[in-house]
């Protein structure tokens, strides 16, 4: 007698739901619009259970069926779903972003999905698990005909959950804002849209926007957000400040860089961080704008602010290669009264240059103050 083989009963469910869902939307249907929508999605409602319970195997295993699984979440409201059937299916995702549907809907319904969507996600652990919904949820908002304010919200979202968005979003960013900016959209504007959708703009986010910015030499544009955030209640910190100053410096663009540097430290009271003055004292040195460096110094010093061993020695050296062997001598001095003491050759360099040019008194002070340091 011959053996009968019997397939697991799993699998056998597994082929039945998967038979019959493909069943139902080969099936030519009759009647209106809405009344075969209604069938489609009925029959969705019903299907779902089993289907999510198999998608992460085997049903999800092409872009047009991942993309069915997800509109298949969104249909049924399951959006805590939507990161285990995306976190393993980078390559299904590369030839098609699963959330292309929602651009079948109007604005209005589509904006309260995602920001459904994004609000089912905040309790979700480990946040590991939304680095790939986040990412295709990023890309389609970006590139999408209405990115903002929804883009600026995921966003938000994203930093917040503790991941970093993807590094093309700060070139999709970018572009969007431009755009957008072209059509005559103020900067404050664009920031509070995001209120008509329950959320506001955060320092977090506008430092992002301010970053994207920055990466393609938009400066200028960076400078308007910030000016921009101040106006939305959003106040600018030492990122938004450091990250422009920095960009500004490694262009030699100095004169933004040392108006940046004012504002946030006369104005708004902000510690710059030593690693920007560092950059700005040496593209200063390198433009041969030695005074100016001297002046930042003294200002930073005059408002009680710390300045570092590095950015003092990068002044003293330029004054040395500029021939300024007075104004050498004198931030020398403010140096040693930090407790600082420039390298030996620096140090030899900054006398003798004084005894070159006169100032025996100005030699000698530095000496003796080289000398107790060194004691």
């Amino acid at each position: 007698m011959r053996c009968m083989r019997y397939e697991p009963l799993g699998k056998r469910r597994k082929t039945l739901c998967l038979e019959r869902w493909r069943a139902l939307r080969a099936k030519p249907t009759v009647g209106s619009l809405e009344e075969r929508r209604g069938k489609n999605w009925r029959a969705y409602y019903q299907l779902w259970p089993l289907f999510l319970r198999f998608s992460s195997s085997s049903v999800a295993t092409s872009p047009g069926l991942l993309e069915e699984s997800v509109k298949m979440a969104v249909a049924t409201k399951s959006y805590k779903q939507i990161p285990d059937l995306l976190q393993s299916k980078e390559e299904s995702c590369k030839a098609k972003n699963p959330f292309s549907f929602l651009s079948a809907f109007t604005l209005g319904y589509r904006t309260q999905v995602v920001d459904e969507m994004l609000q089912s996600f905040i309790p979700l652990k480990p946040h590991s698990r939304l680095k790939n919904t986040y990412h295709y949820l990023l890309t389609y908002t970006l590139q999408s005909s209405e990115p903002f304010p929804l883009a600026l919200a995921t966003i938000q979202r994203t930093l917040r959950s503790g991941c970093t968005p993807f590094p093309q979003a700060h070139l999709l960013l970018s572009s969007a804002w431009i755009d957008h900016r072209s059509h005559s959209r103020s900067v404050p504007s664009i920031l509070l849209d995001m209120k008509s959708i329950g959320y506001r703009p955060d320092s977090g986010t506008c430092n992002f926007i301010i970053t994207s910015l920055c990466a393609v030499n938009q400066l200028e544009e960076a400078v308007e957000v910030i000016q921009g955030m101040v106006k939305t209640a959003c106040i600018p910190d030492v990122e938004s400040y450091c990250t422009v100053i920095a960009a500004f410096s490694a262009l030699r663009k100095t004169d933004k860089a040392v108006t940046l540097l004012k504002e946030m430290v006369g104005k708004l009271n902000i510690s710059p961080r030593q690693g920007t003055l560092v950059k700005l004292a040496a593209s200063l040195r390198a433009n041969k704008e030695i005074w100016r460096a001297a002046e930042m110094i003294e200002f930073l010093e005059q408002k009680g602010f710390h300045i570092g061993f590095e950015c003092y020695e990068l002044v003293v050296e330029g004054c040395l290669e500029c021939k300024e062997f007075i104004l050498a001598g004198k931030m020398a001095m403010l140096m040693t009264d930090r407790g600082y003491i420039p390298y030996i050759k620096v140090r030899q360099k900054v006398v003798e240059g004084l005894a070159e040019v006169g100032e025996w008194r100005l030699a000698c002070a530095v000496r003796h103050k080289f000398a107790e340091l060194n004691s």
